[in-house]
């Protein structure tokens, strides 16, 4: 996620992994002409800014408009005590969140008035409160209020609201298995229909079209007959018991085309939250199918909902084409629908809103829901984002989560929804909708058509590129945009349409609106191939027959192609399934690719299911491709297993899943173990009910891990890589790397421990796993280490197989790297030495150079909460780095550091800023080859210690250049030897340094990029 950047250091504290933390607005300290000129003599060079200065902030101030707020107290979801007066709320193992206990109501209450306190102190309002999975609340806030928020100790974080967007692109049920007397619906829920009976699956979405078949159910009755009665109120508020027990109580909230009697035992619950979407678009620019109500004008919501959990529709037929069966993985689950995503007229607005995402995570997890689909883009470079911590506490409450990967593939690294605690899922095919493209010169391409029939005879053919309108842009003509193709070129022939920009529906669409009988839609790059249900007949080509058609177009007289239904072509079939081209990839941003992203894979590409007619050409079931259309596939089977066994956790079911996944298919039909496309493999319903061994994470693992990465959750830091995950991975492996899982059995038995990861051999350190009985935890821990001449920096992939009763398999990913060392090592005196001890992941010898040692340029100053110093900076002409240190005298006081990019002035920005914004008293910023003429630095007082005096600290400033060396800075030996895996040390070294003073300077290892801070102090004269 990249959030919009408002204003305050004060807030980057808690949201340090963010480049949007929020940085408190207030005005440059300053002194009188004679004390900075002293200020200026004393420093060196280094200066105070004038008042002129604030104008570089002017663009990191907070604005009007609505925001979230953050509070430190723990949710509901999470809360186990220590609050005098109010009892535990947190779930016991195992077990849902228990929402009608005195506990959940007093607490609930306690946090309400907490969040309007915290709100009226600067005289604003709770729009909407969130105290379930998050504690906080939505409120619209003046700059000045905003900036007054960030700095209350009991926020965490003052956001910006913002949008996000959904992750869309024989039936993938059948593919997976679940059909016959041995098919999972039989094996696992005894039928069909009854699979998922009693279990609630919640999905945030567009919203839902009740109409469709596969929501239908019978009435709700007002009054109930029975124990097991689904019931609703005259205000909507609808009840239902379920199967664990627990009872689920919603709501069936009316609106534009939505009414009570919408809501039935299949759709048991219908909430929607328009309020910053009405705030924010006029009406006149809403989209023609938007309903501000629960109803799904845009069809993403239904097809979601349904894939999960629809019912069984036999006989359905579209566009004449029989599809036959459609149904959701969990048929006889009930559905709660959450809108929480809206549509207007402009691209570049409406959309998911966060604020919205939050309120409706808080109801589904109070209302009782038992899953929660998410297909919806998020966060990439953090899990310290506030969806992403919302899931925490739904997951802490017993909700399993599913989220889309994102659609950014094949590009490494775009994988979103990184966190340990919710399930991230991988689009593949799982059926190949074949057509076949015959030029006239004789030769076939092999693509993607849904269409039964095609274009049998030799037709004429244009390149869209060469059938311009008149005014249209010949570009977005090739793109068959809209308006753009010149009804006389195209009229009566196929046309050749480039994938890109607009949506592949609408350029069939404009081909048929120029009088065109059928396109053949190329991809430019390497991407997906989609069957989707065009206006005219198309077959989906890929990258690689551009070049051959585009040569045929060039070069025939009177060019000429048909449209073959199947494969027609000399072609292999693709084999299945294959992870989909724009299947989001790791290795994730977050979490230093420490833990391994997406989770699992299921089928996401040309999945029918469920739509809203209005944006739909009027159909009721419609084909939709992407990583949106895969996470529905695993909620449902989550809430399969989570109906058949009331007592797993959420990551119980995430780990039956991945340790039972296989592996899916490379496009030479050989078995992937690409885990950055796949993660564990493809879903594989059949086993996932008995995987014989758990590995699964707990919620102080993820606090520990929010903690580690900024957010101050109470709970001791925790590395990403040592949390208690079925997959394995380490970015930066010297020589070896020791990981440790524990598992916890399901049945009795004997699992013996292997692993496989090229370039790396794997010892078991456990080399079995006995458990006499069902529930008992073991320790598995295992050793990796790069084999000799295994290539740096590259990552590996394998898998880690327990064989015994059942099979559990997980994906690793190793990454061996050049060497590891210090971060900083420290010596004192005015000469002296220090050892630095390195460890190296190869053998032979490692460079050293050195850079300083650099004298600081200090100044002392003050600062109030909410205020900030300003000092400008210059920078050397030859700088190599530049670090800024500020050190606070009071250490129980909580001091933030930004540095801007200016002119040698420091009076206009000329690059964007970096930041240190932790928790603790003194921050750091270290800028490597700086560009800018100067810094405008500013010290931010964001929280005054025990004694509540302004904040006095000191700042340190050191520019190290090639021509800026004192103190004889030396290393020896240089080069350094190394052995492959073991420590190596050298000495640096330095002489008659000036006393009283601190230095700084830096040793690089070659060209690995890394490098060692030596730190010297000389005060008191040593």
């Amino acid at each position: 996620m990249s959030l919009p950047h408002p204003g305050s250091a004060a807030r980057r504290r808690t949201l340090g992994a963010l480049s949007a933390g929020v940085l408190a607005a207030a005005m440059v300290a300053t002194l009188s002409p004679a004390q900075a000129a002293q200020a200026a003599d004393e420093a060196g060079g280094l200066r105070e800014i004038d008042p002129g200065a604030a104008d570089l902030r002017s663009a990191e101030t907070f604005e009007d408009g609505r925001y979230i707020v953050l509070l430190t107290q723990p949710s509901i979801a999470a809360y186990d005590g220590g609050t005098p007066g109010l009892a535990p709320t947190k779930a016991a193992p195992g077990e849902s969140l228990r929402t009608g206990t005195s506990a959940f109501g007093d607490y609930r209450s306690f946090l309400a008035r907490q969040q309007r306190s915290t709100a009226s102190a600067v005289g604003a309002e709770v729009v909407r409160s969130y105290t379930v999975a998050t504690n906080g609340f939505a409120t619209e806030l003046s700059a000045e209020q905003a900036a007054e928020l960030s700095a209350d100790k009991d926020v965490y974080a003052v956001l910006p609201v913002e949008a996000r967007s959904i992750d869309a692109r024989d039936n993938s049920a059948s593919f997976l298995g679940m059909y016959g007397k041995r098919g999972v619906w039989k094996k696992q829920a005894g039928s069909q229909r009854g699979a998922g009976s009693g279990i609630v699956v919640g999905d945030l979405d567009t919203g839902i079209w009740p109409e469709n078949p596969s929501f239908t159910g019978d009435p709700l009755s007002v009054t109930p007959t029975g124990p097991w009665d689904a019931t609703v109120d005259p205000l909507g508020t609808t009840t239902m018991r379920k199967s664990d027990g627990g009872t689920f109580r919603g709501a069936c909230e009316t609106g534009e085309e939505f009414a009570v009697a919408d809501c039935s035992t299949k759709l048991i619950g219908a909430r929607a939250y328009p309020d910053t979407f009405v705030d924010s678009v006029p009406e006149d620019e809403y989209s023609p199918a938007e309903f501000l109500s629960p109803r799904d004008g845009g069809g993403h919501g239904s097809h979601t909902a349904s894939t999960a959990a629809g019912n069984v529709v036999r006989g359905v037929t579209v566009d004449g084409i029989d599809f036959g069966e459609v149904t959701g993985m969990v048929p006889g689950a009930s559905i709660a629908s959450y809108k929480v995503c809206w549509e207007d007229t402009d691209p570049d607005t409406g959309g998911c809103y966060t604020d919205a995402i939050l309120a409706a995570i808080d109801d589904a997890v109070r209302d009782g829901v038992d899953v929660i689909n998410f297909s919806i883009s998020g966060a990439l470079e953090t899990v310290v984002d506030p969806v992403e911590i919302a899931f925490a506490g739904a997951a802490d409450a017993g909700v399993f989560v599913a989220a889309s990967a994102g659609n950014s593939g094949p590009t490494a690294s775009t994988v979103a929804h990184n966190s340990p605690w919710l399930t991230t899922v991988a689009s593949s095919t799982y059926r190949n909708f074949e057509g076949t493209v015959e030029l006239g010169d004789g030769s076939t391409y092999l693509g993607a058509m849904v269409d039964r029939e095609g274009l049998p005879a030799q037709t004429p053919l244009v390149d869209a590129a060469d059938a311009v309108a008149a005014g249209a842009d010949p570009g977005e003509a090739a793109l068959c945009g809209p308006d753009t193709l010149d009804d006389a070129a195209v009229d009566g022939s196929v046309v050749l349409c480039l994938r890109g920009t607009y949506d592949r529906v609408a350029k069939s669409a404009e081909v048929e609106r120029a009088g065109g009988v059928a396109m053949i839609l190329v991809n430019p790059a390497a991407s997906s191939l989609d069957a989707d249900l065009h206006a005219v007949p198309t077959v989906h080509l890929p990258d690689t027959a551009l070049p051959a058609v585009s040569a045929y177009l060039d070069t025939a007289e009177t060019p000429t192609a048909a449209l073959l239904p199947g494969n027609e072509s000399e072609e292999a079939s693709a084999p299945l399934p294959v992870v989909s081209g724009y299947s989001s990839r790791g290795p994730a941003l977050a979490n230093d690719s420490d833990i391994l992203k997406p989770d699992i894979a299921a089928p996401g590409q040309s999945v029918l299911a469920a739509v809203a007619p209005p944006s739909n050409s009027d159909r009721d079931f419609d084909l939709y491709s992407g990583t949106s259309m895969a996470a529905p596939h695993i909620a449902g089977l989550g809430a399969l297993l989570m109906a058949e066994n009331p007592t797993w956790t959420p990551q119980m079911v995430q780990s039956a899943m991945m340790t039972t996944a296989t592996s899916t298919r490379t496009e030479k039909g050989g078995s992937s173990r690409d885990a950055f496309a796949q993660g564990a493999g493809q879903v594989a319903p059949a086993a996932m009910d008995r995987p014989g061994l758990f590995i699964t994470s707990t919620p102080r693992q993820w606090y520990g891990l929010l903690t580690e990465q900024g957010l101050d959750t109470g709970v001791e830091s925790r590395a990403a890589g040592t949390v208690n995950l079925p997959s394995i991975a380490d970015h930066a492996v010297v020589g070896s790397t020791t990981v440790t899982r524990r598992v916890t059995s399901q049945v009795a038995g004997t699992w013996r421990v292997r692993g496989r990861v090229p370039g790396f051999s794997v010892r078991a350190v456990t080399p079995t796993v006995t458990a006499p009985r069902a529930g008992v935890s073991r320790k598995v821990t295992l050793e990796f280490t790069a084999r000799p001449g295994t290539a740096l920096e590259q990552w590996r992939q394998g898998f880690v197989t327990l064989t015994g009763p059942t099979t559990v398999r997980m994906p690793v990913a190793l990454r061996p790297t050049a060497l590891e060392a210090p971060e900083v090592v420290t010596g004192t005196g005015t000469t002296g030495s220090t050892d630095v001890t390195i460890t190296s992941g190869s053998t032979g010898e490692v460079d050293l150079a050195t850079l300083g040692l650099a004298q600081a340029e200090s100044t002392e100053g003050a600062v109030g909460i909410g205020e900030s110093a300003g000092y400008c900076v210059p920078v050397a002409d030859d700088s190599e780095v530049l670090r800024l240190d500020v050190d606070a005298a009071d250490d129980s006081s909580d001091l933030d550091l930004v540095a801007i990019p200016t002119n040698a002035a420091c009076s206009a920005a000329t690059g964007p800023e970096v930041s240190s914004a932790t928790g603790s008293a003194d921050e750091s910023v270290t800028v490597e080859d700086p560009e800018s003429e100067a810094y405008a630095v500013f010290v931010d007082g964001f929280a005054a210690g025990d004694d509540g005096a302004p904040m006095a600290f000191r700042l340190d400033t050191y520019d190290l250049g090639a021509s800026d060396t004192l103190g004889g800075f030396t290393v020896s030996p240089d080069p350094l030897p190394v052995t492959q895996g073991e420590e190596s040390t050298y000495t640096a070294s330095w002489t008659d340094l000036a006393a009283d003073n601190r230095y700084l300077g830096l040793v690089r290892y070659g060209d690995t990029g890394l490098a060692t801070t030596v730190e010297v102090s000389t005060l008191g004269g040593e």
